[in-house]
């Protein structure tokens, strides 16, 4: 059973909180979208700062010995998305989720840092707590629950098990996007499953979201 756990982190206590915690105008949140094989937090945003506190701040990361490389790849107003490349880091919160093959549903934060975090089970969450004790990582747990119990209470989309797992991972994966940032075999590579399982899936649990959502809106509005 997928479970979901949303903790909460002093910044100094991970990689990423510590290199960008420069100023309280500035304020992080990680891409929500990231391509499999990217690794763990390369993409983020830095919002409600100057030109010049997003300088400063540039400066400060790339000096950072944990930083091998930082990209600014799109500028929007008042927010950046950044690429990090990390150097040789200790075990610490990016290396202990990867371990745990946890998905960042959702992280954001400066000097407090929340993170909603995905696991393939009970299993995989206490692999992560244990991990997380053992490198010395403080954090406190905010809620624990199961993809059923936040999803099931608000949808009913008759979704087997299986094909909502599979769609949230393609959702969050970037399959969906243009251009894709997944393919149906990296899907079945997570899932461990075949491709074509993975497609029937995806595929199946698709068409019933559209139809439950789409035809049952368009009667909505007719009346």
């Amino acid at each position: 059973m997928t479970v979901i756990a949303e903790i909460t982190i002093p910044s100094e206590e991970f990689d990423l909180g510590r290199v960008t915690q420069t100023t309280e105008d500035l304020r992080i949140e990680l891409e929500r979208v990231v391509p499999m094989g990217e690794g763990v937090m390369p993409f983020f945003w830095a919002t409600g700062g100057t030109p010049d506190d997003f300088d400063a701040f540039e400066r400060h990361v790339r000096e950072n010995e944990l930083v091998e490389d930082l990209s600014a790849l799109a500028r929007v107003d008042d927010r950046v998305l950044y690429q990090v490349v990390w150097g040789d880091i200790a075990e610490s919160l990016t290396t202990v989720l990867a371990r745990c093959h946890a998905t960042i549903l959702e992280a954001r934060g400066n000097g407090h840092w929340f993170f909603r975090l995905r696991f393939r089970d009970h299993k995989g969450l206490t692999e992560f707590h244990n991990l997380a004790t053992e490198a010395d990582i403080g954090f406190h747990v905010e809620r624990i629950y199961t993809v059923d119990e936040e999803y099931g209470a608000k949808y009913n989309l008759d979704l087997t098990p299986e094909q909502q797992e599979a769609i949230l991972l393609a959702v969050e994966s970037g399959y969906f996007g243009v251009p894709r940032g997944a393919t149906l075999d990296d899907i079945a590579d997570e899932l461990g499953i075949s491709s074509q399982a993975a497609s029937e899936r995806v595929r199946r649990g698709a068409d019933t979201v559209l139809r439950k959502v789409l035809l049952k809106r368009s009667a909505a509005d007719f009346e």
